[in-house]
Parts: structure tokens; C-alpha cells; sequence
């Protein structure tokens, strides 16, 4: 359910798009992802960092398209943001030696450290991807296929990848049984 409100900016960008134009609609979408944001924070005490960081991203890019009157920079904030999440990952793997996939799922799941580097890897070139897909449709296509691909098709395109990377990660995953005979093991055998 969580996931399904944080697509409502996205859904109200997209509509208002429809009806008005590109500035009234990132408006739309700052105000709609600040109120987001809030009601997150009033809900849970805390903001998740993913989102606090989308957040500023469309403010400051937001900000700009409104006031310079110009939709490059609202198109730019995507390809900024995957851009940005392509490089945390690669950096929690190689620098820290901490994929930060790992430390999103790992208190849920349990995989072998060369699956949460490989599942990071591919998430970072996914985004390195998306980003500059992102630019090539921006900047070569009509600002309406722009708007089209970025709700739908980046969309879809996440969802799809997600549900591959669960394909990937479900035959190194313990078996119930197997969970549960580890935990009852006497530590002394």
C-alpha cells in the first residue's frame, strides 16, 4: 500500500500535464511530493532517504523549470536521480564493501554475499541505463512522448526489472525447512 502513495505525484504530474501544461504540472508535482513527504514523516516520525533525496531533486529542478520557464531542467531531474542512484550503488559496493541492496534487504532476506553483488551491479546498470535512456527521449522526442515514457515507461520498465531481480534471487533463498533446522541446530554440533 506504501507503494501504491508514492505514485500518486507521479499520477497527479501526469494528469495535470493532460489538462494544463508541463510547469503547472512539476507545481503539481513538488507540491504533491512535499505533502507526500509530510504525511510520511507526521506517520512514521522519520523520512526515508530514497525519498527525502527524490524530493530535493524535484524542488531544486522543479524549482528552476518554473521560474526559468524552461522544461529542460524538470527532464534533466530524472536523468540526475538515476544517474545519482547508479553511482551510490556502485560506490557501496566497490568503496565500502557494503551493497546497499544488501542493507535495504537484508534484514528480510538472506543470500550469498556474491548475489547481493550481483543484484547490486545490476541495479546500478540499470539505473546508468534508465538515465541515459532518459536523456535520449528527452531531448530527441516530443516533450508529450517524454511525459508518456517517463510515468509509463519507466514505469513499467522498474517494475519489470524488480520482478526479474526477485526471479534471480529466489533460487539462493533457504527453504523454509532448511531455516528452520538451522535455527534448532544445537551450536555445539
Amino acid at each position: 500500500m506504501k507503494q501504491f502513495f508514492e505514485f500518486i505525484p507521479l499520477i497527479i504530474f501526469f494528469v495535470v500535464f493532460k489538462t494544463t501544461d508541463i510547469y503547472i504540472a512539476t507545481g503539481a508535482l513538488i507540491v504533491s511530493m512535499g505533502l507526500l513527504l509530510a504525511l510520511n514523516y507526521y506517520k512514521n516520525g522519520k523520512v526515508e532517504k530514497m525519498q527525502a533525496i527524490t524530493f530535493g531533486m524535484v524542488l531544486v529542478f522543479g524549482t528552476l523549470t518554473i521560474v526559468l520557464h524552461d522544461d529542460v531542467f524538470i527532464k534533466w531531474k530524472v536523468t540526475v536521480v538515476y544517474a545519482l542512484f547508479s553511482v551510490a550503488l556502485l560506490v557501496s559496493q566497490f568503496f565500502y564493501k557494503k551493497p546497499i541492496i544488501k542493507q535495504m534487504l537484508g534484514k528480510e532476506i538472506s543470500l550469498p554475499a556474491n548475489i547481493w553483488n550481483n543484484l547490486n551491479s545490476a541495479w546500478a546498470v540499470f539505473f546508468a541505463v534508465l538515465s541515459a535512456l532518459n536523456v535520449y527521449v528527452a531531448f530527441s522526442l516530443s516533450q508529450e512522448t517524454w511525459v508518456n515514457f517517463k510515468v509509463f515507461g519507466l514505469l513499467s520498465v522498474t517494475l519489470v526489472f524488480t520482478l526479474l531481480s526477485g526471479i534471480y534471487i529466489y533460487k539462493y533463498l533457504p527453504a523454509p525447512a532448511e531455516k528452520k533446522i538451522s535455527s534448532n541446530k544445537n551450536p555445539e554440533e
